[in-house]
C-alpha cells in the first residue's frame, strides 16, 4: 500500500492550486508541486513535522525536511527577500523539531502589500521529482495549522534514507563552478554586474545593461531552471541548490561581490516625468532611505530612552544626584546610543545606500569626535547669524554639533555611495586598499563640515530667528506654528538653532516658553503611537508602538518617529496636527518650563521654583490635549491596520537631563 504523508497551512487564508500564485516560477511548478495560500492573519506556522534545514537571512522563506525524506519550503510573499526581513519575525533556527501547526513567526502582509509585493505564501516539496507520486490539495479558506495537502509518496520512498532523496548538493565540492563561470558570462560579465545576491530559489543580479544579458543560453544552461526580470533586477532560477551556486557565482566575479553593502545595495529607479512626480518622487526616496537607515536601531533608541526617562525621574525627585559618579555611569548607558548616532546611522545608512559600510561608519565618528563637539560649542564670528567657530585650510566655516543627528549621516553615505565606484574605476588596485578609503573619509568628511553642516546651521538660524518673533508677536499662534512644524524640522536636524535660545533663556530668565511647546509636540507622538499600539493586531508592531510610547513619554521620540509615525505616514500628520493643538495651548495659556526635560516624563519642569502656578496645570492640560488629539485622530485617519505598509520614519534629539532642552 502507498504511504502517504500530509502537508498542513502554514498560515491562515485562502487555499488556491499552485498554479495560481502570482510567481510564474512556482505556478509552473519549477520549484516544486505543492500548493498557494493567498493570507488574511499574520500568525506563521510549521506546514509538516520535521527538521529545520533552512531558515533564509531575509526570513522570507523556511526550509524543513521530514522523516519521509519530503523537503518541504515555505515561501512567504514573492520578492520579499528586497524587503530584508522587515516583515517578518521568525522564532525558529535551523536544527530545531518543529511539529505541524506549531507556530513559528509572523508576517506582516500589510507592510508587504504597502510595498507593491505580493503576500502569496508557497508551500512546495522541492524534491518532488524523488519522492512524490500524486498530491492533492483542497481550495477554499483555510485555518492556519489546517490540512490542506495529502501526498502519495513514491514507493522506493518507503526505504529511501535521507541520503539518498537529498538533492541538496554538497558545498565544497566545486562542482557549480563551471555553471557560474557560464551564468556570469551570458549575463555580459563581471563589468556587467553591479551586485548580486540569492534568495531561497534565485540568484538575482542588479546589471548595468539588461540587454547585454543572453536569456536563452542561460535558461539552457544544465542546473537553471528559468530567468525571471523583475524589481529592476535579473533573476536566474536556481532551485535548492541557489546558495552553493551564489557562492560559485561570487567567486567568479571576484572582490567586491558578495559582501553586506553589496547584498544591501538597493536597485536604481528613475524618476517620474513631471515636477511634482518628481518632487514626491525624491521625498519619497529620501524618507524611504531615512527608514530603512534608522529601523535597525529603532528598539536599542527605545531602550535607551526609556533608560533616560527613569534617570531624568530619579534626579526630579532627588533619588540620585547629577553630580554623582551613579548619575554620571548610567547617564552614559542611555545616552551613549544618541551620542553616537552618527556612527550608527553611518554603517545603516550606508549598508541601504550600497557604500562601503565600516568606512561611512568613521566618518560618523569623525562628526562624533570629541574635539569636533568641543569646537561646537564655540562662537566665534557671527556671520548671517551663524558662528564661524573654525577654519579649514584658511576657510572660515561653522562647525556644528552632529550628536543626535542622522540627517548629515544620511548625506555622507549618499556622497560615499557615488564616490566609491568612481574611485574603484580610476585608482589602481595594487593601491586601492589605502588610498580609497583615505580619500573617501577625506573627501566625504570635509564635504559634510564644509558644505552639509553650515547649510543645515544657516537654515537653522533663520527658522529660529522666525520662531522668535512670531512668538513676541503672538504666543497662541507661534505655539500653533511651532507645535505643527517642529517634529519636520528636527527630521532634517533644522531645530538645533532653537537649542542656544532655549539655553539662553533658561540662563537669563530661568525659565522658557519655547520649550514648553517643544514639550507637547513630545506628548503629541507618543499619542500617535499609543494609538497605534492599542489598534494594531500584529504583535511585533504592538511590541515596537508600546516600547515607543514609553520612549516617548521619556522625552525621546526617534523610536515613535522613525519605527512608526513616518512610516505609516498618515500617523506622523496626525501626531502633528495633535503637537500643533498642545502647543497652541501652551502659548494661549501661557505655560514656562523651568528646566530641560519634557514629556510626561518632565513634569516636574513645569514647576515654578517660587510655588506651583499656572503652569504646572497649564502644561497638563496641554499635554493631555495633544495627547487626546493625537490619540483619537491616529485611531480615526491615521492608522489603517489593513492598509497601513512599509513607508518611512523621522528625527529627533534631546537630552534629558543635560544641557539640551526638551528639544525632540
Amino acid at each position: 500500500m502507498a504511504k502517504t504523508a500530509t502537508l498542513y497551512a502554514p498560515i491562515t487564508g485562502k487555499a488556491i492550486d499552485i498554479t495560481e500564485v502570482a510567481d510564474p516560477t512556482f505556478a509552473k511548478k519549477m520549484i516544486g508541486d505543492g500548493f498557494g495560500i493567498q493570507p488574511t492573519d499574520t500568525k506563521v506556522v510549521a506546514p509538516v513535522t520535521g527538521s529545520v534545514e533552512l531558515v533564509a537571512g531575509t526570513k522570507h522563506a523556511i526550509g524543513f525536511r521530514t522523516d519521509d525524506g519530503m523537503e518541504v519550503l515555505v515561501h512567504l510573499g514573492i520578492d520579499t527577500v528586497e524587503m530584508n526581513g522587515a516583515p517578518f519575525t521568525i522564532s525558529i533556527k535551523e536544527g530545531d523539531a518543529v511539529t505541524e501547526g506549531q507556530p513559528i513567526g509572523t508576517m506582516d502582509i500589510d507592510m508587504i502589500k504597502k510595498a507593491g509585493k505580493s503576500t502569496d505564501v508557497m508551500t512546495v516539496i522541492t524534491n518532488t521529482k524523488d519522492v512524490v507520486d500524486k498530491l492533492e490539495a483542497k481550495q477554499g479558506d483555510v485555518t492556519a495549522g489546517e490540512a490542506v495537502a495529502t501526498v502519495t509518496l513514491k514507493d522506493a520512498m518507503a526505504a529511501a534514507t535521507d541520503e539518498k532523496v537529498s538533492t541538496k548538493p554538497k558545498k565544497g565540492e566545486g562542482k557549480y563552478d563551471e555553471l557560474a563561470k557560464q551564468i556570469v558570462k551570458d549575463v555580459g560579465g563581471p563589468e556587467n554586474v553591479s551586485s548580486v545576491i540569492h534568495c531561497i530559489t534565485r540568484v538575482r543580479f542588479y546589471l548595468k545593461d539588461d540587454n547585454k544579458a543572453n536569456d536563452d543560453a542561460i535558461k539552457n544552461l544544465d542546473g537553471v531552471i528559468d530567468v525571471a526580470k523583475a524589481g529592476g533586477q535579473y533573476q536566474v532560477v536556481i532551485g535548492p541548490g541557489v546558495a552553493d551556486v551564489y557562492d560559485a557565482v561570487v567567486k567568479q566575479l571576484g572582490p567586491g561581490f558578495g559582501d553586506q553593502s553589496q547584498q544591501a545595495a538597493a536597485p536604481k529607479r528613475k524618476a517620474p516625468k513631471g515636477f511634482f512626480p518628481k518632487i514626491g518622487f525624491y521625498l519619497s526616496s529620501l524618507i524611504g532611505v531615512i527608514t530603512a537607515s534608522m529601523m535597525p536601531i529603532i528598539g536599542l533608541l527605545a531602550a535607551a530612552g526609556i533608560l533616560k526617562g527613569f534617570l531624568s525621574l530619579a534626579t526630579s525627585f532627588k533619588w540620585i544626584s547629577a553630580t554623582s559618579t551613579t548619575y554620571t555611569i548610567i547617564n552614559a548607558m542611555g545616552d551613549a546610543t544618541f551620542y553616537f548616532l552618527p556612527i550608527l546611522v553611518g554603517f545603516t545608512a550606508a549598508k541601504r545606500l550600497g557604500a562601503n559600510q565600516i568606512i561611512v561608519a568613521v566618518i560618523g565618528g569623525v562628526l562624533a569626535y570629541p574635539t569636533i563637539i568641543k569646537l561646537s560649542a564655540t562662537t566665534g564670528n557671527i556671520v548671517f547669524g551663524v558662528g564661524m567657530n573654525a577654519t579649514f585650510f584658511g576657510i572660515p566655516l561653522h562647525v556644528a554639533s552632529y550628536t543626535y543627528s542622522i540627517f548629515p549621516m544620511i548625506a555622507a553615505a549618499w556622497m560615499a555611495s557615488v564616490l566609491e565606484p568612481w574611485l574603484k574605476k580610476h585608482i589602481s588596485a595594487s593601491v586601492s586598499m589605502i588610498v580609497n578609503p583615505l580619500l573617501e573619509v577625506f573627501l566625504v568628511s570635509a564635504a559634510v563640515l564644509i558644505i552639509v553642516g553650515p547649510v543645515i546651521s544657516l537654515i537653522s538660524a533663520g527658522i529660529a530667528d522666525g520662531l522668535v518673533a512670531v512668538y513676541k508677536a503672538s504666543p497662541a499662534i507661534s505655539g500653533l506654528i511651532i507645535g505643527g512644524f517642529y517634529q519636520c524640522l528636527v527630521i532634517f536636524g533644522l531645530h538645533w538653532a532653537v537649542i542656544p535660545i532655549v539655553a539662553s533663556q533658561i540662563a537669563t530668565t530661568g525659565h522658557s516658553m519655547i520649550n514648553a511647546i517643544i514639550s507637547a509636540t513630545m506628548v503629541a507622538q507618543s499619542g500617535a503611537v499609543l494609538a497605534v499600539f492599542f489598534k494594531t493586531h500584529d504583535q511585533k508592531l504592538k511590541q515596537l508602538a508600546g516600547a515607543s510610547t514609553l520612549s516617548a513619554f521619556s522625552g525621546i521620540t526617534e523610536p515613535a518617529m522613525y519605527g512608526i509615525n513616518l512610516k505609516y505616514g498618515k500617523c506622523f500628520v496626525t501626531a502633528s496636527i495633535g503637537g500643533a493643538v498642545g502647543g497652541f495651548l501652551t502659548g494661549l495659556l501661557h505655560v514656562n518650563m523651568w528646566g530641560f526635560a519634557g514629556s510626561f516624563i518632565g513634569f516636574a519642569s513645569f514647576i515654578n521654583p517660587k510655588g506651583l502656578d499656572s503652569s504646572f496645570w497649564g502644561f497638563w492640560i496641554a499635554s493631555l490635549s495633544a495627547l487626546a488629539v493625537s490619540f483619537v485622530l491616529t485611531w480615526m485617519f491615521g492608522f489603517n491596520e489593513s492598509k497601513a505598509g512599509n513607508s518611512h520614519k523621522g528625527v529627533k534629539k534631546v537630552r534629558l537631563g543635560s544641557r539640551e532642552p526638551a528639544i525632540k
